[in-house]
């Protein structure tokens, strides 16, 4: 096996028995959609109005809850310092734990979308395109993740400092993703915003793996 699938495998390994983390973000996204009904009444009509901004901020929400445990977890028991003086360049490394975020916690999201979708009665031309907007969207989430874990890997209890740094760069994605399955929905074109979110997405796994490697050097000096 190379070393970026012994990495990878390591990454999903450790997902998986981490006591639940790997199921931590699906399970809040459920909670989190399956309560709007009960907080905004069952109406059919509001709730379709509402479905895709619901959706696309749970998935949000739910992909920043676990995004300490890319880098946290290795820096306290001493594996970071190991897998930084591996063979492998510091910005696979990065790119690797960011790959196995999105299929722990972006991927399951995705399939999950679909059957949430019907409790808040989100009309049909607007399946594919939000199932296409998350699968696109959601990698820019744990990319960009990476690097706000990558800043706060040294700083204790650092969960919040991390969800303050990261949260205002998922907003592009949010409303890129939402705009194009809401446009579907309406009636309207979602290729525009659709587009745009594909780009974004382009953009950040480009840009993310030197950034967080850079943050990474930074603190383990």
């Amino acid at each position: 096996m190379s070393a970026a699938g012994a990495v990878l495998a390591r990454e999903l390994t450790l997902a998986f028995r981490s006591g639940g983390g790997a199921g931590l973000g699906l399970a809040f996204f459920l909670i989190a959609v399956l309560l709007v009904p009960l907080g905004v009444g069952p109406e059919p009509e509001r709730l379709a109005g509402l479905a895709a901004g619901t959706l696309w901020i749970g998935a949000l929400l739910a992909c920043l809850l676990s995004l300490d445990r890319i880098f946290q977890a290795d820096q306290e028991d001493g594996s970071l310092d190991i897998l930084a003086l591996s063979p492998l360049p510091l910005e696979a490394l990065v790119a690797l734990k960011a790959v196995a975020h999105w299929l722990t916690t972006g991927l399951p999201l995705v399939a999950a979308a679909p059957l949430l979708a019907l409790t808040l009665h989100l009309p049909a031309p607007a399946y594919p395109w939000l199932v296409a907007s998350l699968a696109v969207g959601t990698p820019a989430l744990s990319f960009l993740g990476a690097i706000g874990a990558a800043v706060t890997v040294g700083i204790r209890r650092g969960g919040l400092l991390l969800s303050i740094l990261v949260l205002p760069l998922y907003l592009p994605s949010l409303i890129f993703g939402a705009r194009a399955a809401a446009s579907a929905a309406e009636g309207a074109d979602p290729w525009p915003a659709f587009m745009l979110l594909g780009g974004l997405t382009l953009f950040v796994l480009a840009l993310a793996p030197p950034a967080a490697a850079a943050a990474l050097r930074a603190n383990l000096r």
